[in-house]
């Protein structure tokens, strides 16, 4: 793996980008498309499941932004930023679906059989975690440590970054679902990688773009009719819905937006696509595994 020491600043923290996929990767199971028959083909296109890590190299101090399915290799790409450090030093959790929570399993017994990770997640998830299991088994062993957050309260990680999760409408059923505003002193990253459609929100996500640096924002699909089902019942904004939602931003503002959590339909996991294309021409970006966001 290359990492892009170029665009690494040695002395103040940065995210990096672990996995852009939704929640069952990319390729899909059973997917006979040519979207995944494409990758199964070339192997070097498969892609993680969703998830961000803040690296602090003063301290060489990381966190995980969501324990995917991929998280072996998730935290070893992480290691490689940090030495011969082979762990991060907690784990923010947003919800309750199997992309985002299930990456814990390798913490277990029958696996690395972790001591007392931190796990830092919202009441429900916290519930869930302690009364099912297997997860039950992790904290009543103290593969991990479970860290009960708050909707809007900030937890300070130490002299330069803090989180504060929010809460975000989503399908919740098991637990709450949250993002998470990571703040680099006065420089602050927004995390949502799943949200219902942000006008099902109470809040206006057109004020978070003006406040904060950098926007990983949900982009599960490209448009409607996507995919062969009802697409009221997953119903994450399209990314053609948020560029006309943010279009009227300032082209400072609109950079500031990184598409992320891509299902396995989604054109903008293909390479110069013309989905690709336009989101670009429109002034926005789309994540990428490996890359590097710096906070200024």
């Amino acid at each position: 793996m290359q990492k892009q020491e170029s665009e690494i600043h040695k002395d103040e923290p940065y995210l990096l980008i672990l996995g852009i996929a939704q929640d069952a990767g990319y390729p899909q199971i059973a997917c006979t498309q040519q979207c995944c028959q494409h990758v199964y083909k070339n192997p070097q296109l498969k892609r993680f499941v969703s998830s961000i890590a803040v690296i602090d190299p003063v301290s060489n101090e990381s966190w995980i932004f969501d324990a995917t399915p991929d998280f072996t290799q998730q935290t070893k790409m992480l290691s490689e930023h940090l030495g011969a450090k082979e762990l991060p030093d907690g784990i923010f959790l947003t919800h309750g679906h199997m992309g985002h929570y299930t990456g814990l399993m390798y913490l277990g017994r029958e696996a690395l059989g972790s001591q007392s990770m931190p796990v830092f997640v919202m009441p429900r998830m916290k519930a869930f975690l302690s009364n099912n299991g297997p997860w039950s088994q992790l904290a009543e062993l103290k593969n991990i440590k479970l860290n009960e957050l708050r909707s809007d309260s900030t937890i300070v990680l130490n002299k330069r970054i803090s989180v504060t999760p929010i809460e975000v409408p989503h399908r919740d059923e098991f637990t709450e679902t949250v993002g998470f505003i990571i703040k680099n002193r006065d420089r602050k990253a927004l995390f949502i990688p799943d949200i219902d459609k942000w006008d099902m929100w109470k809040r206006d996500i057109i004020d978070y773009l003006i406040e904060v640096d950098i926007a990983l924002l949900d982009a599960t699909f490209f448009k409607d009719g996507e995919i062969n089902r009802d697409m009221t019942e997953v119903p994450h904004p399209f990314v053609e819905e948020s560029m006309d939602l943010f279009k009227d931003l300032s082209e400072k503002d609109k950079q500031k937006v990184y598409f992320i959590h891509f299902n396995h339909t989604n054109p903008l996991l293909i390479d110069s696509s013309e989905a690709q294309k336009e989101v670009r021409e429109k002034g926005f970006n789309i994540a990428r595994q490996e890359m590097v966001l710096k906070f200024n």
